[in-house]
């Protein structure tokens, strides 16, 4: 073999692993000490948040509260500070970020195929080498590259929509949350105060009783009653310390984050939640929908894999110090494989993402039908207890003190009657949870406004990252 000729091909071979080795891997070790410190950092007042209501605002999006949470946080701008920070809705940005990694680059042609052939002639000739380089081209006719890039953006679709799907969801948890710690908050209040006011009643009845006006099993009942309730406070006040600490875990707000959050239970329902078609809005509908797409074009890629390809290239040989200069080609002949397998997975595939779109919508018109139920149900059971049930109890009370301060032992009375008023009370706040509750998920079924529809708030899933730089 000739020097020269050796020292060419080794040349095109080197600039071809060149230019593969364009791209050189780089280590990025995690430094989870960075990370946890800028975390405990994180306020509701962040900029990214700030900015990120700022754009909303921008938008005219009904969504956008007047966001200001130096004054409390409101249950509206809670809801927006979950939407940077959430660590779920953060993973589910970067999934998304890997499909659009994967669309940037899909469909693009197959890299040269470079061989070399050497053979030496064992035979005692001038020039014994026979060296036979050759660059082969794969020309796509089939349309295999034009599907996988349909194929690709329908998987960007999807994830997209699977992301203001966990968004939308991530709003329907803080919600639940907040009225769960609201619920708590109501509850721990109402149970300090009952234990306060009967301060005051166990110290007249016990007088009441060491006078001989009372009998002394009648007073310790008020004491036991007091007692028994004073522990109820110390759970409730537990109660509410987890809860709290649940609702900075959704907002991705560290323990010690500075965050004072403003109770409230009436969380309403959007108005035309009776009459909207839950196909036209559900979000799980709309990323099953497209999911469905994926599975379409899937199946258009795999079909499109068995037609072949051309393979084409330029051909060069030397033999005994001759040279020769030629063409290869090559194409498959698809008669015993044809891509069977993938192209039935695809079509079963394809089968399976239908199901999972009706099934779904199958349960969707079901749960609705059943949360609008519920909270009717709800809805009457509140104004029973609050239109005939309490104004029952608060006579009783009255008659009860009257009797009690006539001497004519309404102590027993006076005891149940409290009793009675302040479960009431506590009855009244876990219907007025569960109704909450009810609209929430009503709500989150039949999902948001087309004009509130969320999309991927990747810009504030930006700055919430710059933690990880």
């Amino acid at each position: 073999m000739h020097l020269a000729s050796f020292r060419s091909v080794a040349a095109v071979a080197i600039s071809v692993v060149a230019v593969a080795g364009c791209q050189s891997y780089q280590s990025r070790p995690l430094e989870p000490e960075a990370f946890e410190a800028a975390w405990r950092l994180r306020t509701p007042s962040d900029e990214a948040v700030r900015a990120f209501a700022a754009r909303l605002a921008e938008e005219g999006r009904a969504d956008a509260p007047p966001f200001d949470p130096d004054d409390g946080l409101s249950l509206p701008e809670a809801e927006l500070v979950a939407l940077v920070f959430n660590p779920d809705l953060r993973m589910a940005r970067l999934r998304a970020g890997v499909a659009q990694a994967t669309a940037e680059y899909a469909g693009r042609w197959d890299d040269p195929t470079f061989s070399i052939d050497v053979l030496r002639i064992t035979e005692s000739v001038a020039n014994p080498w026979v060296i036979t380089p050759g660059l082969a081209i794969t020309i796509p006719i089939s349309g295999r590259l034009a599907a996988e890039k349909a194929r690709a953006n329908a998987a960007v679709s999807a994830d997209l929509d699977r992301i203001a799907e966990a968004e939308w969801r991530i709003r329907r948890d803080v919600r639940l949350a907040w009225a769960e710690w609201s619920a708590a908050r109501l509850k721990h209040e109402e149970l300090r105060q009952f234990v306060d006011s009967m301060k005051s009643l166990t110290e007249s009845t016990g007088r009441l009783a060491e006078s001989g006006e009372m009998p002394r099993t009648e007073a310790a009942l008020f004491s036991i009653e007091r007692m028994q309730r004073a522990y109820e406070v110390r759970r409730l006040a537990g109660d509410v310390a987890v809860l709290d600490q649940h609702l900075r875990t959704l907002l991705g707000l560290s323990p010690e984050a500075p965050i004072q959050f403003t109770p409230i239970l009436s969380v309403g329902i959007s108005a035309d939640s009776e009459v909207i078609d839950p196909v036209s809005r559900n979000l799980s509908l709309a990323r099953l929908r497209q999911e469905y797409e994926v599975a379409e074009q899937t199946l258009r890629r795999e079909i499109r894999k068995r037609y072949p390809d051309l393979t084409i290239g330029p051909l060069y040989e030397t033999d005994q110090g001759q040279s020769r200069i030629g063409f290869l080609g090559a194409i498959p002949i698809p008669i015993l494989n044809a891509n069977r397998q993938g192209i039935a997975e695809a079509t079963a595939e394809r089968e399976v993402a239908r199901a999972a779109f009706e099934t779904q919508l199958e349960r969707i018109i079901g749960a609705i039908a059943a949360m609008r139920a519920r909270a009717t149900a709800l809805r009457e059971e509140r104004e029973q207890i609050t239109d005939h049930l309490a104004p029952l109890i608060d006579r009783q009370l009255d008659d009860a003190r009257r009797l009690l301060e006539f001497g004519e032992s309404g102590g027993l009375v006076l005891l149940e009657s409290l009793v009675r008023a302040h479960n009431a009370k506590l009855h009244l706040i876990d219907v007025r949870l569960e109704e909450a509750r009810a609209h929430i998920e009503l709500d989150h079924l039949t999902g948001p406004a087309p004009v509130a529809k969320l999309e991927s708030t990747n810009p504030a899933a930006e700055s919430a990252d710059e933690v990880t730089q």
